[in-house]
């Protein structure tokens, strides 16, 4: 039942999400296609025959993707709640969703896009398409990773240093080991020469946009959902076991 609960969720996240990128992304992406068509000549690709009108693009595409995607991302959550939950710490079930949304925020939309930010349309080289693609999923495994460690590693330096001390070196740890990483990694400019620096902010500001509203609806929904629930049942166990004890 988590499982599905998780995709329910999703579902609503990808939808968010569709409206937010639709809102917020859409006019940078038309502007961009703009200028490659004006780099390109205008009319020069006029006779190539158009597989998927933009129409089509902007609306039927672009829902199919942020739904599937939210889907699938609410199923991981789910996952990903079901392990954090009792083993983070002392959180309530609402709490510990907040945490796991702000955890997936971070380490899997927010790093990454610090190294290799999203591009509209007319800013990428094929060329590079295979390579770029590649480190990005590689920041994505290293910031989950490195979150993971600094996790345990407050988690050990907890009882010697205390809570608040033990969470500020993890912190801190991973934030050194993230600077290391991106400092290491190649970086890859596909920008042109000319192309709007307004064009492009209002792009890459929607794109992580979206990934912030599809995180915090996953984190308040799905703790919403399951907040209730998981207090019914535990509740009565809890009380049990300290009337067994007695």
């Amino acid at each position: 039942m988590l499982l599905v609960r998780g995709m329910i969720v999703g579902l609503a996240a990808g939808a968010a999400a569709f409206v937010f990128a639709t809102l917020f992304g859409e006019g940078p992406v038309g502007q961009a296609i703009d200028f490659e068509s004006a780099h390109a000549g205008g009319h020069d690709h006029g006779d190539e025959p158009e597989l998927v009108s933009r129409t089509i693009q902007s609306t039927v595409g672009l829902a199919t993707g942020t739904l599937v995607y939210g889907v699938a991302l609410g199923g991981l959550f789910a996952l990903a709640f079901a392990v954090a939950y009792g083993r983070i710490g002392r959180f309530s079930p609402r709490a510990t969703a907040a945490l796991v949304a702000l955890g997936g925020f971070v380490t899997v939309a927010l790093v990454p896009f610090l190294k290799y930010p999203a591009n509209p349309p007319a800013t990428g080289s094929p060329d590079s398409l295979g390579q770029r693609t590649g480190l990005y999923f590689l920041m994505i495994v290293i910031a989950v990773a490195g979150g993971l460690l600094a996790l345990s590693l407050g988690r050990w330096l907890g009882p010697r240093y205390g809570g608040w001390n033990a969470n500020i070196a993890a912190i801190g740890a991973y934030v050194a080991l993230i600077a290391i990483v991106e400092f290491t990694l190649p970086t890859i400019s596909e920008v042109p020469d000319g192309f709007p620096a307004l064009v492009l902010w209002n792009f890459r500001l929607a794109s992580l946009g979206t990934q912030l509203v599809t995180w915090t609806v996953l984190g308040l929904l799905f703790g919403a959902l399951v907040g209730p629930r998981r207090h019914v049942h535990t509740v009565p166990a809890d009380k049990a076991a300290v009337s067994a004890g007695r």
